[in-house]
C-alpha cells in the first residue's frame, strides 16, 4: 500500500498527541480503572482525528479507509491496549454502519458530535449467551406507534460506562436470524438502560467495559440505521472494518514490544555479557519481527482490496487470526526475556501480555475467523453432514 505526505502527516499529528495526551497519563488511568474519554475524544475530534474516513458534510474528512488504517497503526504507539481499543470503537465500530446509512436527521444528531469528539459511542451487539455468534442475540425492539421498545442486555461493551449512545443490534420480529435484525441508535441517558456493573478484566484496564439491560426502552423509530430488517448485514460489513482494525492496530504495538525487548536486553548483562548476545534471544526476535512484517503484507493487502470495492472477508478474517495470536506470541516471548522485570505488573510487556490477551477473543473468536475462512476455502463441513 502506497502512502502519501498526507497518510505521513497524520501518522505525525497522532504521534504528537500520543506523547503529549496519552502516555504521560496511561499508568494513572490503568490504576483508576478508566481513562476521561469525554475529555481525551474531544482533543482528538479537535485534532480532527476521529472521521478522517467520514463525509465532510457531518464533520469528517471525507478520506478514504486506508487512513482509518492510518489511525488504528498510529495508536499502537500507546503504551497499553485501553485507548487504542476504546478509540477503535469510536471510529470504526460503532459508527460506519450510521456514517454509510444513517439518514441525514440521524447523523447530524449523532455522528456529528461523536466525530467532534463531543460524544462517546459504544457497540452494543455479543450478549452472555451471544458472543462471536451474533446472529443469536436475544435483544428485542418492538414496534409500538412511532418508536422501538426495547428489552434485553448487552455485555462488555467498551466505552459504555462514559458512552452517550450505543449502536445497538436488536432482534426487531420474528422472522429468519439473518434477517430480522436491526441496527438502532440508543442514548444511554434513555429512561430503562442499568449499568449493571463495570466488568473487572484481565487486561484493558484502563478501559470502561460494562454490562447493559434494557427494560422497556423506548426511543423512535426515526433512530433505526438504515432499513429494519438490515441490521445483521450492516453490522457484518462493521465487523470487516473492525477486523481490519485490529490488523492495522497490533502492527506497532508488536513492534514497540519487541523494541523494548531488544532495549532491556542489550543492557541486561548475565554471566557478564548481554542477553541480546544469546543467539536465542536475537534469532527469536528476529523471526517476530518478520512474522509482523508478514501480518503487515495481510493489512495492506486486504486494505487496497477493501479500498477496490472487492470482498475482503477472507483477508480480514485472516488478519485478525494472525494479528491475535501474534500479540500473544510476541508478548509472551518477550515477556520470558525480561525474566523477573516481566513478570511485574506494571512492566510495560506484561501489560502487553494481559492486554494482547483479548485479540483472539473480541470481535470474532480465533475459531470464528478459522470457520469463516474455511468456509470460504469450501472445508466446511456442511450442516447435514455432520
Amino acid at each position: 500500500m502506497k502512502f502519501t505526505p498526507e497518510h505521513e502527516a497524520l501518522r505525525q499529528t497522532w504521534k504528537t498527541l500520543i506523547d503529549r495526551e496519552i502516555n504521560p497519563y496511561v499508568d494513572q488511568w490503568e490504576k483508576d480503572g478508566q481513562f476521561p474519554a469525554h475529555e481525551l475524544f474531544k482533543k482528538m475530534g479537535n485534532a480532527g482525528l476521529l472521521g478522517v474516513d467520514k463525509p465532510v458534510e457531518f464533520g469528517g474528512s471525507g478520506l478514504d479507509f486506508s487512513y482509518a488504517m492510518v489511525c488504528a497503526e498510529s495508536l499502537g504507539w500507546v503504551n497499553g491496549g485501553s485507548i487504542p481499543m476504546a478509540t477503535g470503537v469510536q471510529i470504526s465500530m460503532a459508527t460506519p454502519a450510521l456514517a454509510r446509512y444513517g439518514s441525514d436527521e440521524l447523523r447530524k444528531e449523532f455522528l456529528t458530535p461523536s466525530i467532534s469528539g463531543d460524544y462517546v459511542a459504544c457497540l452494543g451487539v455479543s450478549e452472555t449467551g451471544a458472543g462471536s455468534d451474533v446472529a443469536s442475540i436475544k435483544t428485542t425492539a418492538r414496534r409500538v406507534g412511532g418508536d422501538w421498545v426495547i428489552n434485553g442486555g448487552k455485555m462488555w461493551t467498551t466505552n459504555g460506562a462514559q458512552a452517550d449512545w450505543m449502536c445497538l443490534l436488536a432482534s426487531t420480529d420474528d422472522g429468519p436470524a439473518h434477517k430480522n435484525k436491526s441496527l438502532i441508535v440508543v442514548p444511554m441517558q434513555t429512561r430503562g438502560i442499568e449499568i449493571a456493573k463495570k466488568l473487572d478484566k484481565l487486561g484493558m484496564r484502563a478501559s470502561d467495559t460494562v454490562q447493559t439491560f434494557f427494560d422497556e426502552v423506548k426511543v423512535p423509530v426515526r433512530y433505526t440505521i438504515g432499513q429494519p430488517g438490515m441490521g445483521f448485514t450492516y453490522q457484518m460489513q462493521q465487523f470487516q472494518e473492525e477486523r481490519l482494525w485490529a490488523g492495522a492496530g497490533s502492527l506497532n504495538t508488536c513492534e514497540r514490544l519487541i523494541t523494548a525487548t531488544i532495549d532491556y536486553t542489550r543492557e541486561r548483562k548475565v554471566f557478564g555479557k548481554p542477553l541480546l548476545d544469546n543467539q536465542v534471544i536475537h534469532f527469536r526476535l528476529a523471526e517476530l519481527k518478520s512474522e509482523v512484517e508478514a501480518l503487515r503484507s495481510i493489512v495492506y493487502r486486504a486494505c487496497e482490496d477493501y479500498l477496490a470495492g472487492k470482498d475482503v472477508t477472507m483477508l480480514a478474517s485472516m488478519g485478525k487470526l494472525k494479528a491475535g495470536r501474534l500479540r500473544r506470541e510476541v508478548s509472551d516471548a518477550c515477556l520470558q526475556y525480561w525474566g523477573g522485570a516481566g513478570y511485574l505488573w506494571d512492566n510495560p510487556v506484561a501489560r502487553g501480555y494481559r492486554d494482547g490477551r483479548l485479540g483472539s477473543i473480541g470481535g470474532g473468536a480465533d475459531e470464528v475467523m478459522l470457520q469463516i475462512i474455511s468456509k470460504l476455502m469450501a472445508t466446511l463441513p456442511r450442516l447435514g453432514n455432520r
